[in-house]
């Protein structure tokens, strides 16, 4: 098995990063969060190559997740993921497109809903599963200890944090997500996050104004 590798699709208006993990040896991997432009994950999954063994949502949001079923349906693949409370998200969907101006996506639910403390792998590849709420009731984040790496969807962006307008969002209830969960992961924790560049958590725990004082 080689190094764990990832590549970026942005996916809807929204710019999402859609992530494939994958090992460059074996070409095995998981796409995570297809919230859409599913043509073009397809293509590029073709093009190299790539042998997707489950989708990962991180959270329920229609920029996440409202691609998955089309991307389930195209490859034959299982849905893995978030965790159960976000099964509202997930149903609204298709009416949540409407309001902007978005046609395309689909309601989903997962084959298998994820816990704080689980596990999902692919090859040697394993990663831990915290249930992360406050972005979304039912955001997960994925962790793999062996490289220092971790796919933060939504709760912690390179110089901001996920936001709590929205449906189901709690502010005081994501900054204890990021004081418990996250910032405990080790400041040399590099990570990718749901839109824009990535970052590490310790640059974060410096340099973020939000989590200054946390």
């Amino acid at each position: 098995m080689g190094m764990l590798q990832a590549g970026i699709i942005p996916v809807t208006p929204f710019q999402q990063n859609c992530t494939v993990l994958f090992d460059p040896d074996t070409k095995e991997g998981v796409v995570v969060d297809p919230g859409g432009d599913v043509e073009t994950i397809v293509k590029v999954v073709e093009e190299n190559g790539f042998k997707i063994k489950e989708i990962w949502l991180t959270h329920g949001h229609l920029d996440h997740a409202g691609g998955a079923r089309d991307l389930k349906a195209a490859l034959g693949i299982d849905i893995v993921g978030p965790h159960k409370d976000d099964l509202p998200l997930l149903q609204r969907i298709e009416t949540q497109q409407l309001k902007y101006g978005i046609t395309g996506l689909k309601n989903v639910e997962p084959d298998r809903w994820l816990e704080d403390g689980g596990k999902v792998s692919f090859g040697n590849h394993e990663f831990e599963v915290y249930h992360t709420p406050g972005h979304a009731p039912g955001h997960v984040i994925y962790v793999n200890r062996a490289q220092n790496f971790a796919h933060l969807g939504d709760v912690l962006f390179n110089g901001s944090i996920g936001r709590t307008d929205l449906p189901g969002g709690d502010h005081d209830q994501l900054m204890a997500s990021i004081r418990d969960k996250v910032l405990p992961l080790g400041d040399d924790v590099g990570f990718i996050c749901g839109h824009g560049p990535g970052s590490r958590i310790g640059d974060e725990r410096r340099n973020n104004p939000f989590l200054q004082g946390i």
